[in-house]
């Protein structure tokens, strides 16, 4: 009987490589890891856990127990994966994809989310979508007009409206500011 554990921060690839070293490093055996959760062979034993969680904590991440907390991270880490982790046009329904994905309805995990964390699901969303476009910014291989393709925008102005909105300032004045003001994704 396999037995999956849920792991928050982990958003990117090196997150992965982190766990599986940890796991390694504690000679815990795991079928499969990816963004957010560990699959392994058995249930681990309290003391393996303990020590599990202990090192998790060292590196930024935590081990998450409880149903809500495990769908609230199993939300974000759609969210992150993507938004910034893949090379597809971002033209979703969030709704849509959120329900199909974790099974549930969609009022009911935008709910939850909102009573959890201190913003909505859809402000999740265009926080991430955002640090997104400041990333692609300070790549400088996109024009502003492909970056908005890219995401999923209707125009430019739109999107250059939110930017100012969450940012404070234009795309282009981002751009051209020293201090590029990106947060890293565990922290939004």
């Amino acid at each position: 009987m396999s037995n999956i554990i849920h792991i928050k921060n982990m958003v990117c690839p090196r997150c992965i490589a982190a766990v599986s070293n940890i796991l390694k490093d504690l000679e815990i055996p795991y079928v499969s890891i990816k963004l957010g959760e560990v699959e392994l062979p058995a249930t681990l034993a309290l003391k393996k856990k303990l020590a599990l969680s202990i090192e998790l904590q060292e590196s930024g991440f935590s081990l998450i127990n409880d149903r809500k907390s495990q769908l609230i991270e199993q939300m974000k880490t759609l969210v992150v994966d993507k938004i910034h982790h893949s090379s597809d046009r971002l033209d979703i329904k969030w709704a849509d994809y959120i329900s199909e994905k974790l099974h549930l309805d969609y009022k009911y995990l935008s709910s939850l989310f909102s009573s959890v964390e201190s913003i909505t699901f859809e402000q999740y969303i265009i926080t991430q979508k955002i640090e997104r476009v400041k990333e692609l910014l300070v790549y400088d291989e996109l024009t502003l007009s492909e970056i908005a393709y890219q995401l999923g925008y209707s125009s430019v102005a739109y999107l250059s409206n939110q930017f100012k909105k969450v940012t404070g300032m234009t795309p282009s004045q981002f751009k051209k500011s020293i201090d590029k003001n990106r947060k890293s994704l565990d922290d939004i």
